[in-house]
């Protein structure tokens, strides 16, 4: 086997993937702290081709060297949206037809595998502080929780990780029958 170069990988421009269908998932980080955990996510969503990140609370924003370090430029491609406060985006992406899910451990939350994506429809994803996770008033608001299963000794996973996975999964979930090379 022979590793593809960048020119054989025949990866989209920025102005053609702004103008690209989109997977209809966005993502908000509910201030998460670490500028690499940021520029991480940004990266997967342009690999999934994800339709917006809303970066709320402490949560930094593009241009940043520390974003970009591991965003490598998809902060350019990707839109994104700031917001003081994560509960007012979710309520706004509420309103305008999404069906917001925090990505959570807590009481009568959907493990990621039984979780059914309706067609048609557009989700959310909150995701939360490295530390304290998503913010319970936030968690209050949302339309319901996902739980990433885990079988280790660990209770936790990293933000960003954590982001690529469910990210992934919804992908596969809302894309099933959408030709994602339009």
């Amino acid at each position: 086997m022979r590793k593809l170069n960048v020119l054989e990988m025949n990866r989209i421009s920025v102005d053609e993937f702004k103008k690209s269908k989109k997977c209809p998932l966005v993502v908000i980080l509910d201030n998460v702290r670490s500028m690499y955990n940021v520029g991480s996510v940004f990266r997967t969503a342009d690999a999934f081709r994800i339709e917006a990140i809303y970066l709320c609370g402490i949560t930094s924003c593009p241009p940043h060297p520390e974003i970009h370090k591991t965003a490598l430029g998809a902060e350019d491609a990707v839109d994104w949206h700031y917001s003081k406060e994560a509960l007012e985006t979710v309520k706004s992406l509420q309103q305008q037809g999404y069906r917001v899910l925090a990505i959570e451990q807590v009481e009568g939350s959907t493990m990621l595998q039984e979780f059914n994506a309706e067609q048609g429809k557009k989700y959310a994803i909150v995701l939360g502080n490295e530390v304290k996770g998503v913010s319970q008033n936030v968690v209050d608001s949302c339309d319901g929780c996902l739980e990433i299963p885990q079988f280790g000794t660990k209770h936790s996973l990293n933000v960003s990780t954590a982001a690529g996975i469910v990210m992934w999964e919804m992908r596969n979930r809302l894309n099933s029958n959408i030709d994602m090379n339009q």
